[in-house]
């Protein structure tokens, strides 16, 4: 992968740095929330406000993976496009930028049931990338420098050393999955798919965390030497 010709400070890989941030942007604060994930045994599943409407997972980047990612790239391109018009995505361009991604892939395949703020970042920002294409998105945000500053600011809140990249023992090679069960006639996206396209991807489940708690648990079989994951859900608040 070529590398990022620019690089944001990470983020803290933390739910009240992340709810901060969104808040801030126009998600209501009394409409969603990020948590964590203490585990995928069903007891701690059962844990997790519900509904879910999405799940950011960190893994470490490996030789394995990336071997996946370029076999797949060459026949990727027509179910690429296809894919496209039914989750939103966009290229991570942007070093260190991989929470933020990770967040608007959540949020911008959640809009349905989230009611952003009127004329807030999120809202503006939606509106208009809504018909760009995933590099085009990627240049839209590179450009961006009010979302430049609310990352910035993000990032020197928290109060540990645990970052997107710390977590990955200060390594480039992390990998950021967003899963999303949204509409299931878009479920038939291939994991395989949703894993190998970019460092943040929206996927398509069925409407249920343990469908979600499969994937993850699939990705760390892949990686046994590792500890270094951390799962956090997006989750609606109860009125």
């Amino acid at each position: 992968m070529a590398a990022p010709s620019k690089r944001w400070l990470p983020l803290e890989a933390n739910p009240d740095v992340m709810n901060q941030f969104i808040w801030g942007l126009g998600v209501p604060e009394e409409e969603v929330e990020f948590n964590d994930v203490y585990g995928l045994d069903e007891e701690l599943l059962e844990m997790v406000p519900k509904p879910v409407l999405a799940v950011m997972f960190l893994f470490p980047y490996t030789a394995q993976i990336e071997a996946e990612r370029k076999a797949d790239r060459e026949q990727d391109s027509t179910e690429k496009k296809e894919s496209g018009k039914k989750v939103y995505f966009l290229k991570q361009t942007v070093g260190n930028a991989c929470g933020t991604i990770g967040i608007l892939h959540a949020l911008g395949n959640a809009t349905s049931e989230i009611n952003l703020v009127e004329g807030s970042y999120f809202d503006r920002f939606y509106k208009s990338t809504a018909n760009m294409d995933p590099y085009e998105r990627a240049a839209f945000l590179e450009k961006d420098r009010e979302m430049e500053d609310a990352h910035s600011v993000a990032a020197t809140a928290g109060d540990t050393e645990e970052s997107f990249m710390s977590l990955m023992g200060g390594s480039s090679n992390r990998y950021l999955m967003v899963l999303h069960h949204l509409v299931a006639c878009c479920s038939k996206l291939k994991l395989k798919k949703g894993v190998t396209l970019a460092y943040a991807f929206a996927m398509r489940l069925e409407p249920d965390l343990k469908d979600a708690a499969k994937v993850i648990k699939t990705m760390i079989q892949k990686i046994p030497d590792s500890m270094n994951f951390n799962v956090m859900a997006l989750s609606k608040k109860e009125k």
